[in-house]
């Protein structure tokens, strides 16, 4: 498939070969980090615009009582992509060993085991959210207004949970054949698809929230579809060949399978789980400061939800790359794939907050019909917290990389917990109640990212993990060293 020239694509390049030519890591691997990278960096941006997009165009069609109740709906939809993501990382492992070691039969029994687990297990929220919409919300909050906005959204958006897990487990089993273009093109797609739905749903029909809601639901329903259409048949139409091909009719219960995605997949379902569980009292203790904070800090959270994208790209390459080198037997291939990508992984997070920093202020005011509203400075001032804790989530995603690969993902998941629960809520909580007021959410932006990049790096460089993922090799590997 032709690659065709891309503005983000060439600048990452760029990054990679000038680290490369410090000496600080290898000019082929900074190569083929870069071409697994980049289209999950741009599925991420069309994701994270998709999410920016629901919020600011119910601020101004709507105000900030909706931009509130989206954000009170928020962690709720969050499920989809903890539950969804868990089986897709367990999904990504397998597969990524299982097709360096050329094992399709085994590959193929990965892919339909996940199918089925993330459909049963997220059917029930579905359910969940459509009887309970009300309830939930008002766990979060008690401004009355912005209950019923978020009520309605969850109520809607909850049906979309399913196709969002199978989405996540195609796109993952993509990446683990090494090619990421395809789910980027796949991906990025339905995420534009989103967008011009809502204009057309939020604007055209006044429909509001349940507009931005049925957005989200329908755009995830296409993806699905061409997922299951170009694994099946191994092509899409206007899209090209598929990497991989699985007989849609084959044995999807296999203890063995179920096993090992559980094993893998559960630690980091439960890691993206963290900070969807924070939420809602982070939420709470927002709600102290009042509607205008909620509001800044949705808006702060959408803006640092793309700029987190390229950890998504650089992760998930880490992943597949040694994991596939893994499958080989090759683990000083594998080490070397990690420490290469986490520096890789920095450099391109420094150079994406610079830019972030510098137009803070205008971005912040997409976000708003009135350039005097008052959630607009503290907005920017959160923005520019979050481009310092960036910096660390550069480590945190590229160390993660290879624990995932290799099935070592318990130590991400108790990271993640600590930065999150150990510091980033109690800073938030002192800054509500005590003199520290925003600071305590300035400093809870930089712990949240801090405390997992730390033990992350230092779980890899123990090496434990090489010995774990021989547990998870699919029988047909062989040495390569």
């Amino acid at each position: 498939m032709t690659r065709y020239p891309n503005p983000l694509r060439l600048t990452i390049l760029y990054i990679g070969l000038g680290l490369a030519r410090l000496g600080l890591i290898d000019r082929e691997r900074a190569v083929q980090t870069t071409v697994l990278a980049w289209p999950r960096i741009v599925t991420g941006i069309a994701r994270m615009s998709k999410n920016v997009v629901d919020v600011a165009m119910v601020g101004v069609a709507v105000g900030q009582a909706a931009i509130a109740g989206v954000g009170f709906a928020g962690p709720f939809w969050g499920l989809a992509f903890a539950i969804g993501g868990g089986v897709a990382g367990g999904t990504l492992a397998l597969v990524s060993q299982r097709f360096g070691a050329d094992a399709t039969e085994e590959l193929g029994l990965a892919v339909r085991s996940s199918t089925l687990f993330v459909v049963a297990i997220s059917v029930p929220v579905t359910v969940v959210f459509w009887t309970f919409p009300q309830e939930l919300i008002s766990l979060i909050s008690s401004n009355e207004q912005a209950i019923e906005h978020g009520a309605t959204y969850l109520q809607v958006v909850g049906l979309g949970i399913p196709f969002a897990g199978l989405n996540l487990v195609g796109s993952r089993t993509l990446v683990g054949a090494d090619d990421a273009y395809t789910a980027m093109q796949v991906r990025a797609s339905g995420a534009v698809l989103n967008i011009v739905l809502n204009t057309v749903f939020i604007f055209g029909l006044s429909w509001g929230v349940a507009g931005a809601a049925l957005g989200t639901v329908l755009s995830n329903v296409v993806i699905a579809f061409v997922f299951a259409l170009g694994i099946a048949t191994g092509r899409v139409p206007g899209v090209g060949s598929f990497p991989v091909e699985v007989d849609p009719f084959g044995t999807y219960v296999d203890p063995d399978t179920l096993r090992d995605i559980v094993k893998i997949g559960l630690p980091i379902g439960a890691r993206n789980l963290v900070w969807t569980v924070a939420e809602f009292p982070m939420l709470s203790i927002l709600d102290i400061f009042g509607e205008t904070t909620v509001a800044a800090f949705v808006i702060a959270r959408r803006i640092w939800g793309l700029m987190n994208t390229p950890g998504w790209g650089f992760g998930l390459a880490s992943s597949s790359l040694v994991g596939q080198a893994l499958g080989q037997n090759n683990e000083r291939l594998a080490e070397a794939y990690g420490n290469d990508i986490i520096r890789f992984s920095v450099a391109t997070y420094a150079v994406s907050a610079v830019i972030i920093a510098l137009f803070a202020d205008q971005i912040v005011m997409l976000f708003v019909d009135d350039p005097t509203s008052a959630e607009i400075p503290i907005a920017t001032n959160l923005v520019y917290a979050a481009c310092v804790a960036v910096l660390f989530q550069g480590v945190t995603a590229a160390a993660a990389g290879p624990l995932d690969a290799s099935g070592d993902t318990r130590i991400p998941f108790l990271s993640q917990s600590i930065g999150v629960f150990g510091g980033a809520i109690p800073l938030a909580y002192l800054g509500a109640t005590t003199s520290l007021g925003y600071w305590g959410l300035y400093l809870s932006f930089v712990a949240e990212k801090s405390v997992p990049a730390a033990i992350n790096y230092w779980r890899f460089r123990t090496n434990k993990w090489k010995s774990i993922s021989e547990a998870f090799r699919p029988e047909t590997s062989t040495a390569d060293d």
